[in-house]
């Protein structure tokens, strides 16, 4: 194919797909699960550091 019958086949109106194209909707989360995985995030934190602090203990020793 030439570049002159792509352009040709581009151009041709016969066959047109209509694409509609939505805004996508924004997220939105109630505040008591916003709460919950902000303090569950800290308490994972927490536990990791703690874990992390026992086993330099045990491995110290």
């Amino acid at each position: 194919m030439t570049a002159d019958e792509y352009y040709e086949d581009a151009t041709d109106d016969t066959e047109t797909d209509i694409v509609e194209w939505y805004a996508a909707r924004p997220v939105t989360v109630s505040t008591a699960v916003a709460t919950g995985s902000i303090v569950a995030a800290f308490a994972l934190g927490v536990l990791t550091a703690v874990g992390a602090l026992a086993l330099m203990g045990y491995m110290d020793d």
